[in-house]
């Protein structure tokens, strides 16, 4: 399931995502656990929503909602429905998004049809990744970088 957190504090909502099932057990959870320390309290979307929620109207709302967006993209997360309609949505709402390339390079982001998927989703999901190829984001080598080095860049922005 894919993870998502909303806050407002004062005029700043901010929602995050988690492209990739690689990352959750490790980058995602160290950002989630770091967030508060810089000001920007997260919460798991398992926290905010009830038995009988409908996943796609919570995330939706989460999304159109937030005034910044983060998204995590690692080597399988164009492999997931949930993720490229996460991304889809964000970059679909203009607002901003800090992007941050977890293993894998905006290059190699592709959609594959696996005949599941209606022609017009394959085509807002590679619509999506086209916008995030032309935009500045931060990258992160798992085997090379500090954590911390990754944490105080996403700060910056």
């Amino acid at each position: 399931m894919t993870y998502i957190q909303t806050h407002k504090t004062r005029d700043i909502i901010t929602t995050i995502n988690s492209l990739g099932i690689d990352t959750k057990k490790n980058f995602f959870g160290l950002l989630y656990y770091q967030l508060p320390g810089m000001g920007v309290p997260s919460f798991v979307e398992s926290m905010n929503m009830k038995p009988g929620d409908r996943l796609f109207d919570h995330i939706d709302k989460a999304i159109l909602g937030c005034k910044v967006g983060v998204a995590v993209f690692s080597p399988r997360c164009c492999d997931s429905y949930f993720c490229l309609h996460e991304l889809a949505l964000l970059m679909e709402s203009k607002k901003r998004v800090v992007l941050i390339f977890y293993d894998v390079k905006p290059s190699q982001l592709q959609v594959r049809d696996n005949g599941t998927c209606p022609a017009k989703e394959l085509q807002r999901f590679r619509y999506a990744l086209e916008e995030v190829k032309y935009t500045v984001g931060l990258t992160f080598d798992p085997v090379t970088g500090e954590w911390s080095e990754a944490l105080r860049m996403l700060q910056k922005r």
